[in-house]
C-alpha cells in the first residue's frame, strides 16, 4: 500500500508469488512530469497454503530439453477431492487458490475476467447445475456478488423475454464473458417426455445488472428422440463460445456428439440453429474418414483462426467415449482400432461449402472418458487437457505441443484429483505477459 498526496492511499493487489518464500519488494511511482519516487525496498515472507486444499495435489513438471513453453500461467480447474481453483507457474508452483469452495461442488469452470477477477462456476450433485453458485472473486479471494440457482430462478421470474417463463436446476459447465459485459449461461432444465424425465440445457443472457435478456432453450430446436449417448441426460451441454465476427454462439453438446452454431446475433437472433458440425451433422468431413475421424462426447472448443465466421478454424478434445465406426468393423478385435482413445481434431471450416478439413488430428497420449480442451498458443503450439489422463490414478494430464511434429514441449500432471480444463494464461493480470 503507497501512500499518495493529502494522505490519501492505494491499494494494489501484488500476485504471481510462491508460499512460504521470502521476497524483497520496492515500489517505483511515476508521476506525470516524468519524475519518480523510488520506495524502500520492504522484506516480507508469504504466507503458507492449506495443505487440505487442491494445494495436497502433487503437481509435476517437465519439459523437454532445449525447448521452451509458451509463457504464462496455467489456470486449473481440478474436480474431485477437495478441489480449489488453482493458478501455477510453468515449473508446477502454486501461485493462487481460492479456498472458499462451497460444500459439496466442483469448480467447473473458473476463467479470468478483463477486469482482473475471476468468475468461478461451483456445482456438484447427481443432476448438472445441482447446488449451483456462480462466484466473482477478486484477486485477494474478497467475494464481490454470487448468484445461486435459486436467486437466477427468481430473475428468470422476473424477466419479459422470450421463454424465459422457466425453471432451472442451476448453472453448470461453462459460460461466455462478452465484450459489452454480458454473461452467457448454460443452465440445466428438466422435462417430462412419455413419463422419463429428461435433462437439457438453455443458454441465458444475462446483462451487465445480471437480469436475463434473452434465452435459447434446446428442447425448442433438438430432436428429443436423438439418443446417442447418456439418455436421459439428453444433450450435457458443456461449453459455448462466443463468435465476434456474426455474433452469434458455438455449443457443445457431449451427449448428441455436436457443437451447433446458435443464432444469437448480440442477443437479437430467434435462436436457430444455423448449422451442427460432428457426426450426422451438416458438414462434410475432408482428410479423414466418416464416420471415425468424427469427434465424439467433446469438451472445451475454441477458435483458432482471428476470424470466427465463414471460412475459419477451430480445436477441440476429442473424448472418443461412443465413437462410431464404419459398417462391418469391430473395433477392439485383433487388427482392428481401439474402441476407447482420445484425439485432438483441428478443423477448418467452410460456412458457405459446408465442409470440415482435418488439418490436425493427433492422438493423445490418454484416453480421457470425460473433460479436457484444446487451445492453440501464441507461439502456435497446442495445448490440450487430458482431464482423466488415468482413471484408476485419479489424475490429470496437460500437454503442449508443437503443432507442425506432435512432440511434446511442455507436460503437466495433477495426481489426486482430475484437471477439468488446463488453462495458458498470460498472467494473473489482464493485458500483462508473464
Amino acid at each position: 500500500m503507497g501512500r499518495a498526496e493529502g494522505s490519501r492511499y492505494c491499494r494494489l493487489y501484488v500476485a504471481g508469488m510462491k508460499a512460504n518464500t521470502t521476497y524483497h519488494m520496492r515500489a517505483i511511482v511515476q508521476f506525470i512530469d516524468g519524475t519518480q519516487y523510488s520506495d524502500v525496498d520492504h522484506l516480507f515472507t508469504t504466507g503458507n497454503i492449506d495443505p487440505n486444499g487442491s494445494q495436497a495435489t502433487q503437481i509435476t513438471v517437465t519439459t523437454t530439453q532445449e525447448m521452451a513453453p509458451q509463457g504464462g500461467v496455467e489456470l486449473l480447474d481440478l474436480t474431485s477431492g477437495t478441489s480449489w481453483p488453482t493458478v501455477v507457474d510453468l515449473n508446477g508452483n502454486i501461485l493462487w487458490a481460492y479456498s472458499s469452495v462451497p460444500n459439496g461442488t466442483v469448480p467447473n469452470p473458473i476463467k479470468l475476467r478483463p477486469n482482473g477477477h475471476f468468475l468461478i462456476n461451483f456445482s456438484g450433485g447427481t443432476v448438472d447445475g445441482l447446488n449451483s453458485v456462480l462466484q466473482e472473486v477478486d484477486l485477494s479471494g474478497k467475494l464481490i456478488w454470487q448468484m445461486a440457482g435459486a436467486d437466477l430462478n427468481k430473475a428468470l421470474a422476473a424477466a419479459t423475454c422470450a421463454g424465459c417463463n422457466i425453471s432451472v436446476v442451476g448453472t453448470h459447465h461453462d459460460f461466455a464473458v462478452l465484450p459489452n459485459g454480458h454473461l452467457i449461461l448454460i443452465a440445466a432444465t428438466q422435462k417430462d417426455v412419455s413419463g422419463t424425465t429428461v435433462t437439457g440445457d438453455v443458454l441465458i443472457d444475462l446483462d451487465q445488472n445480471r437480469n436475463p435478456v434473452w434465452l435459447w432453450n434446446e428442447f425448442d430446436h433438438l430432436d428429443v428422440n436423438r439418443q446417442p449417448m447418456g439418455f436421459p441426460d439428453w444433450t450435457h451441454t458443456n461449453a459455448v463460445i462466443y463468435s465476434p465476427d456474426d455474433g452469434n454462439l458455438v455449443v457443445s453438446l457431449r451427449h448428441q456428439n455436436w457443437l451447433l452454431k446458435v443464432d444469437y446475433a448480440n442477443g437479437t437472433g430467434a435462436g436457430d440453429i444455423i448449422w451442427h458440425l460432428g457426426y450426422q451433422g451438416d458438414f462434410s468431413l475432408i482428410g479423414g474418414t466418416d464416420p471415425t475421424d468424427w469427434f465424439y462426447a467433446q469438451h472445451g472448443p475454441s477458435f483458432v483462426s482471428s476470424n470466427t465466421t465463414g471460412a475459419f478454424s477451430l480445436v477441440l478434445f476429442d473424448n472418443g467415449d461412443d465413437r462410431v465406426f464404419p459398417s462391418g468393423i469391430t473395433c477392439g478385435t485383433s487388427g482392428a482400432p481401439a474402441c476407447l482413445y482420445s484425439t485432438v481434431p483441428l478443423l477448418d471450416l467452410d460456412e458457405q461449402a459446408m465442409t470440415a478439413t482435418l488439418k490436425l488430428h493427433q492422438t493423445t497420449p490418454d484416453y480421457s472418458f470425460f473433460g479436457g480442451n484444446a487451445a492453440v498458443l501464441a507461439n502456435g503450439n497446442v495445448e490440450f487437457c487430458e482431464a482423466a489422463g488415468s482413471p484408476t490414478a485419479n489424475s490429470g494430464e496437460i500437454y503442449e505441443v508443437q503443432q507442425s511434429t506432435g512432440q511434446t514441449v511442455w507436460h503437466m500432471q495433477t495426481q489426486g484429483v482430475f484437471a477439468y480444463r488446463g488453462q495458458r494464461i498470460p498472467s494473473l493480470y489482464p493485458g500483462v505477459q508473464w
